[in-house]
């Protein structure tokens, strides 16, 4: 099995930076694309970043020049720099990992428990 923990979730002003981890233990597994998603009472899980294997990025609109995708492909870690918070961020952060067993299998997808972030003053 694939297990991912998050950690840098917290509370920080308007304006503020947080960096989020996410680890996979993914032993016997090969991982591919790895994203972080996010979550507010009421609405849908949104996708916010997401990093491939290649290091390609991709980010939703309303977080470009503020937030940057990494990723440790030796650590199986994926991270996520938040600059410049706004309120409208507060949300819960989830991980998502795309993992497979072999070569003939599909990726399957992974997700973290969350990690909650605030920002507020």
């Amino acid at each position: 099995q694939v297990q991912l923990v998050e950690s840098g979730g917290g509370l920080v002003q308007p304006g503020g930076s947080l960096r989020l981890s996410c680890a996979a233990s993914a032993s016997g597994f090969t991982i591919g694309r790895m994203a972080w998603y996010r979550e507010t009472p009421g609405k849908q899980r949104e996708v916010v970043a997401i990093v491939t294997t290649g290091g390609e990025t991709s980010y939703t609109d309303s977080v470009k020049g503020r937030f940057t995708i990494s990723r440790d492909n030796a650590e199986n870690t994926v991270y996520l720099q938040m600059s410049s918070l706004k309120p409208e961020d507060t949300a819960t952060y989830y991980c998502l990992c795309q993992a497979r067993k072999g070569l003939l299998t599909n990726y399957m997808n992974y997700w973290g428990k969350g990690t909650l972030v605030t920002v507020s003053s």
